[in-house]
């Protein structure tokens, strides 16, 4: 679902979840609204009335028989996506060809005779064309955030000839293409690793099944380090350190920049062979397969008294039936389930297997993979650690806990996501006596009566109330009643399996 204000300002940043950005309502939604042409009628003569009512109506029949035209410089992230098939395309062999339309990222392509000269960050396009070409590119996925861009490595693309390059020969000759990218920017928060880095690389690299090669831009060992079984799932060569590695590599194909769709999302329209994020998701699951068979084995070779102190106590019912599985996300600063320890037991008397995951930087990605993949429900606070939904098998349940102030957020990074993965999204919107804010200012006040206001405030004012100064103490009652609808649906999706297996 594409939300309205995000349609209409073309300058709209989306928020960044842990980092920066504004959940800001528009000014647009007030202006587009019917509502608002009557609150302004009793300070117009009938005159006038008449004049705004004819210019609503034409207003109305252009909206109606041609948006395009009339909101062509009003599209925002989305919209500039639309652009398909993307240029360059049908780009000649001996050219170099930028794709600059979208308002996310630029891609640009380079063929023929193409070498790494990292000294000066460049990549050269040997060529008898006499064009003096010098395209310059940032290869991130956040082009409008001019702040996170700034501490992007700048890379020339340059159209040479051949006597100028008499001293780069090819140290390195790669008979498979190359893909470069960057590892810096918001890197070190799950949701951006994802989101601007991991999913675009898979929409851009996959059609190639292995046969390309990564140049890295500020490349990281610890990053490498995370995300090396996808990394490896995805080329079949090692990676290259681009800034460190000296010698002069020779592609014939070199693509520089990732292609982004949408939030945690791909557009199956906008790939070559349809593919969606559950292909992105088998892809995960092949790419873990081996690690998650090394932990099982080492959780094998515990102590025994190790093993029971980890088992849950009891994971079937009455009846001999397996209980469903519900993993809570823990979190230990802002946003935290104060009454985490209700939660668990409320969570068991309704029925579930009940498991604590406290996810930590250092924490193998596999380890939660593992633990979401055999689940059937998970529940979280609005956070980058929900970006974990991506580990949940097609058919599970996502419930998330949205604080004040978070709506639009979780929705958009989050709710739709989990809705186009193929989950069942459950939210849970928070009354403000449920939020530690309830305690901290007086009822009527606009941080708990009118968020949105807050919010209009701008990123610094969001933050500082909204995400590091609030927690959360659940309504039990309401939330059993989540809780319920959950256990109620993996119930009937297993009885549907069973009759059909």
């Amino acid at each position: 679902m594409v939300h309205f204000h995000r349609i209409l300002l073309p300058q709209q940043k989306k928020p960044d979840l842990e980092q920066q950005g504004s959940f800001k309502l528009h000014s647009w939604n007030k202006i587009m609204s019917y509502d608002y042409y009557l609150s302004i009628r009793n300070h117009r003569s009938n005159t006038g009335y008449l004049r705004l009512l004819l210019l609503f109506s034409m207003f109305s029949f252009i909206l109606l028989f041609s948006p395009r035209l009339f909101f062509s410089s009003f599209y925002t992230l989305e919209n500039q996506e639309e652009n398909w098939p993307a240029p360059c395309s049908n780009m000649q062999n001996s050219a170099i060809c930028c794709d600059r339309t979208a308002l996310r990222t630029d891609v640009c392509f380079m063929r023929g005779d193409v070498r790494t000269d990292s000294s000066s960050n460049s990549f050269f396009l040997v060529s008898g064309n006499s064009s003096n070409i010098d395209e310059k590119i940032r290869p991130y996925t956040r082009k409008w955030e001019t702040s996170v861009m700034s501490t992007i490595d700048e890379l020339h693309l340059k159209m040479v000839s051949p006597q100028s390059m008499p001293s780069k020969t090819c140290d390195v000759v790669h008979n498979v293409p190359a893909v470069v990218f960057s590892t810096g920017g918001y890197t070190g928060n799950v949701y951006h690793e994802f989101n601007d880095g991991i999913i675009p690389l898979y929409i851009t690299s996959q059609k190639f099944n292995g046969e390309v090669v990564f140049v890295m831009l500020e490349y990281h060992d610890w990053w490498m380090t995370k995300y090396g079984y996808v990394v490896s799932r995805l080329s079949n060569y090692p990676a290259i350190d681009f800034s460190n590695d000296k010698r002069t590599h020779c592609f014939s194909e070199v693509i520089v920049g990732l292609r982004i769709h949408d939030e945690l999302a791909i557009d199956p329209e906008k790939m070559d062979d349809h593919k969606t994020i559950r292909d992105f998701r088998n892809l995960l699951d092949e790419a873990y397969k081996p690690r998650i068979r090394g932990i099982i084995k080492e959780e094998a070779e515990k102590p025994r008294r190790v093993q029971k102190a980890q088992r849950p106590y009891n994971t079937q019912n009455q009846l001999g039936i397996e209980k469903p599985k519900l993993v809570i996300i823990s979190r230990n600063g802002s946003r935290k389930i104060e009454n985490e320890g209700r939660l668990v037991k409320v969570a068991k008397e309704v029925g579930f297997n009940v498991e604590i995951l406290r996810p930590k930087r250092s924490t193998e990605l596999e380890k939660i993979y593992m633990h979401l993949n055999s689940s059937d429900v998970m529940v979280g606070v609005h956070g980058a650690a929900m970006t974990h939904f991506l580990f949940m098998r097609p058919g599970s349940v996502f419930i998330q806990v949205v604080p004040l102030g978070t709506d639009w957020a979780a929705e958009t990074y989050y709710g739709e996501p989990a809705v186009k993965l193929g989950l069942r999204y459950i939210n849970y919107k928070i009354l403000p006596k449920e939020s530690s804010l309830y305690e901290e200012y007086k009822k009527d006040d606009p941080v708990l009566r009118d968020p949105d206001s807050i919010n209009a405030k701008g990123w610094q004012y969001t933050k500082k109330v909204y995400l590091d100064g609030q927690n959360v103490k659940l309504d039990l009652v309401r939330f059993r009643k989540r809780l319920i609808r959950a256990y109620q649906y993996i119930l009937r999706r297993r009885q549907q399996e069973n009759m059909m297996s």
